[in-house]
């Protein structure tokens, strides 16, 4: 790569949350093996985010690559509309084997924000072939669905990176986010809120749509899972269909396979995506209950009214269907207990720093919470010279590092985190 591909794509690539007029700096990549990312200059760093959630296992995995390759020289891509494939079928399988009985009919899509576009769409279609008009969905502050129009407009309007949309969205239901924490007592009184809202609303609500356990962009923050029964009780007690997002969550992050079950609970609509093809190709699925699915195809239109052009990509699904027989063999489960202990034992000591407002860990997350917010450029800066590739925003220092990752490579991690926290230039 040289430095006029640099230059143009300064001038001329926008990059995610970046301004075209002056962007932030972006560092070249040229190859990426196991948890390193290799820089133009040679050097190697530790990807301490699996490239937002999504490499668990690392880069240039082995069995990922002989299923892309073994793929490829059948079919890339084939459209999904009057025709199936293995790939397609296999992951299915996969996926039904893997979640709760009750989610059995799939609709696999590109990315997590369509994955939740497809349930809305299913919400409103459920509802409309039942000859009710509702609209509105229920969530909770602090939300982060995606960035597509519907993910948005049932992300925090105020408090989220899509503020500046919120005129154009439509205007749903939230309702407080609870304030216990993941590994506190549980307090009764963060259910009043919601249940409040879904009994005055309870004719007018088509979903109830969360994240489970873990709030991402909306804060990094993990409640308790009580939370999550008492929001099932409700939402069956209503007959509302409530949906998770495990988008981010999913395929081991938390310590358990999917986070709802950290409350034993299950959904009756679930999106998937991020870790789905282990961070090789984009890909996502929206699971949902037969009597959902049977409803929908009994209206007036007669299907679901939703089909994307790469739907069911057999590259995708291929990739996918290799990561989860990687999950099969069970070494994530211990992989994310070690990375758990770790950061319990290396992270937690920070909560006395001056600069820190919470530590918290859960699976293979942990979350440093500062009371400034970072310099984005300049801290993103320190770490790259430090030999680690860690991506903060606000005022949390997060790391997701792959499964596959060595204790000292954590280790090395946490330190460039500690040693972050002591340099004033790095915080606004």
């Amino acid at each position: 790569m040289s430095q006029s591909d640099i230059l143009f794509d300064y001038k001329h690539i926008w990059h995610p949350y970046s301004s075209i007029i002056n962007p932030l700096p972006c560092y070249s990549v040229i190859s990426a093996k196991g948890v390193y990312l290799k820089l133009k200059n040679g050097k190697n760093i530790i990807d301490g985010m699996s490239s937002w959630w999504s490499a668990i296992h690392g880069y240039n995995h082995p069995i990922l690559n002989k299923s892309l390759k073994k793929q490829i020289k059948k079919i890339s891509h084939v459209m999904f509309g009057g025709i199936t494939h293995p790939s397609a079928i296999l992951l299915c399988r996969k996926l039904i084997k893997l979640t709760p009985k009750k989610l059995d009919c799939i609709f696999l899509s590109d990315s997590g924000s369509i994955s939740i576009e497809v349930a809305i769409k299913m919400l409103m279609q459920y509802w409309e072939s039942l000859g009710q008009n509702r609209t509105k969905i229920l969530t909770i502050r602090n939300s982060y669905h995606g960035d597509t129009f519907g993910a948005m407009s049932i992300s925090d309007p105020d408090n989220s990176i899509h503020h500046i949309y919120k005129k154009f969205l439509p205007k749903h239901l939230f309702a407080h986010a609870p304030v216990s924490n993941f590994n506190q007592e549980w307090n009764s009184n963060d259910i009043i809120s919601f249940q409040t809202i879904i009994e005055e609303n309870q004719f007018n609500i088509a979903g109830v749509i969360l994240e489970p356990i873990v709030q991402g962009v909306g804060g990094m923050k993990f409640y308790h899972p009580i939370f999550l029964k008492k929001v099932e009780e409700l939402c069956k007690y209503y007959s509302i269909p409530l949906v998770f997002d495990e988008i981010a969550t999913g395929f081991g992050r938390t310590g358990k396979f999917f986070a709802f079950q950290h409350a034993n609970v299950v959904p009756d609509i679930l999106c998937l995506g991020k870790a789905m093809t282990g961070g090789t190709l984009t890909l996502a699925a929206t699971l949902t209950s037969r009597k959902i699915a049977n409803t929908i195809s009994k209206s007036d239109v007669g299907c679901f009214m939703h089909g994307p052009t790469y739907m069911g990509n057999p590259l995708a699904c291929s990739a996918a269907h290799a990561n989860i027989k990687i999950l099969e063999k069970n070494e994530w489960k211990k992989q994310v207990i070690n990375i758990e202990k770790e950061l319990l034992n290396s992270l937690s000591p920070l909560i006395d720093h001056p600069r820190v407002i919470d530590v918290r860990v859960l699976g293979a997350i942990g979350v440093v919470e500062c009371k400034q917010h970072v310099n984005l450029e300049l801290i993103q800066n320190f770490f790259v010279k430090n030999g680690v590739w860690i991506r903060p925003f606000k005022q949390l220092i997060y790391i997701v590092p792959p499964y596959i990752i060595s204790m000292n490579n954590l280790k090395k991690l946490v330190n460039v985190i500690k040693k972050s926290l002591n340099e004033n230039v790095l915080f606004i």
